[in-house]
């Protein structure tokens, strides 16, 4: 099982059916706050829902297709960090975060992105790390922004959700320029 630990306060681990409930729980909980920036909420209404994406998220890592983890701190998940995608052929990935209402404002996304983009530079061999986000989504954004990352346009549209498209600000960083 993949685990990796970020600091002492932090480790991120591959998601397991064990983590449903609670990522239900804190799914629901922060509902409100999470549907603002995320597509899937609708999607997502009973542990099922949840123990369904734990298990394409599984099948999806055995593939080498994508690394979603639980973010566990203090030794509670308090929610989701990983690389929605590779591409092995341009040695690329995508990082996709999202944190418990109740957990923001302690530098848990920062610090555990940091952690992604640097695995992602030594230990899986990529050249580049994107980072997307709607573009009025200024917390989401700052992440990238503070690790350093290099804004490198708009995509116009390019989000549905749930009853208008928004724009992706689009993000990215390169293994050279990474001081991790």
């Amino acid at each position: 099982m993949f685990v990796h630990v970020v600091d002492e306060e932090i480790y991120l681990k591959l998601v397991d059916q064990n983590d449903a409930v609670r990522l239900f729980q804190l799914t629901d909980r922060s509902r409100c706050h999470l549907r603002q920036w995320l597509p899937w909420l609708d999607d997502t209404n009973s542990v099922n829902d949840t123990r369904y994406y734990i298990r394409e998220s599984r099948n999806s890592f055995a593939r080498h297709r994508s690394l979603n983890t639980a973010v566990v701190y203090k030794d509670k998940i308090v929610g989701v960090a990983g690389f929605n995608e590779f591409d092995w052929n341009n040695r690329s990935g995508s990082i996709g975060y999202w944190l418990d209402k109740h957990y923001t404002g302690k530098g848990i996304i920062i610090r555990s992105v940091g952690a992604l983009t640097n695995f992602a530079f030594t230990e899986l061999k990529l050249n580049r790390v994107e980072i997307r986000a709607a573009k009025e989504n200024v917390k989401s954004r700052a992440i990238a922004e503070k690790l350093g990352f290099r804004m490198e346009g708009c995509i116009r549209e390019a989000e549905w959700l749930y009853d208008h498209f928004v724009d992706h600000a689009v993000y990215g960083m390169l293994a050279r320029e990474w001081n991790g």
